[in-house]
């Protein structure tokens, strides 16, 4: 719940900052790897492009739409809030939580869609930047293929930039990943930004 707050706190202050403002907006939009679990917000990926943009001179600002614990159907009751106002860019990073309940692939794959469709509705210039994600094996070889594939598919289907693996660098490194083997260390967050930032610069510049 303070989680929770905390993001409608900072959407709220940043949206009043927006209307004095020209600068254009990046959304990331996920779960606790976005919202930056067991590390200071300041060292969590999307606060780490941020510092990139800064040292560029760019004129974008970051918006931590993380949530941990999120799941693909709590993203999609909470993003017609979320775009109250304008986004220009939207890195997507939902499902892992999907996959690590079991929940049904197509209903994960629906909801995606769906989240996808609101923000063309209500910015048709925005673009989406859609990051793959993977899962443990515990469920069975054929869900974790078919969980892998719902990412490019929606990227194809919906002419997407795609991440095809937001975390593929850095699973299995003690000195990337906390002792929960889920989440990443700042070292890690760092790691990410870097995959994060080969996807989003093109669209920068």
């Amino acid at each position: 719940m303070k989680s929770l707050l905390f993001i409608i706190s900072l959407f709220l202050t940043c949206s009043l900052q927006a209307q004095d403002s020209d600068t254009k907006t990046i959304l990331f939009f996920g779960d606790s790897i976005t919202a930056g679990l067991g590390v200071d917000k300041s060292q969590a990926f999307p606060a780490l492009i941020q510092d990139r943009i800064d040292s560029l001179g760019l004129n974008y600002e970051v918006i931590n739409g993380g949530l941990s614990g999120e799941t693909s159907a709590g993203g999609l009751r909470r993003i017609d809030w979320t775009l109250q106002r304008d986004i220009d860019i939207m890195v997507l990073e939902l499902g892992g939580n999907d996959g690590l309940r079991g929940i049904d692939l197509n209903s994960t794959k629906e909801n995606l869609q769906q989240i996808i469709d609101k923000v063309k509705a209500r910015n048709p210039d925005a673009q989406i930047i859609l990051a793959g994600m993977q899962v443990p094996p515990n469920l069975g070889q054929d869900y974790t293929r078919k969980f892998e594939t719902i990412y490019p598919e929606l990227a194809q289907e919906n002419n997407l930039s795609l991440i095809p693996m937001i975390m593929d660098k850095i699973g299995g490194d003690e000195e990337l990943m906390q002792s929960d083997g889920l989440h990443p260390t700042p070292k890690g967050h760092k790691v990410i930004a870097d995959t994060v930032w080969e996807a989003l610069n093109p669209i920068l510049n």
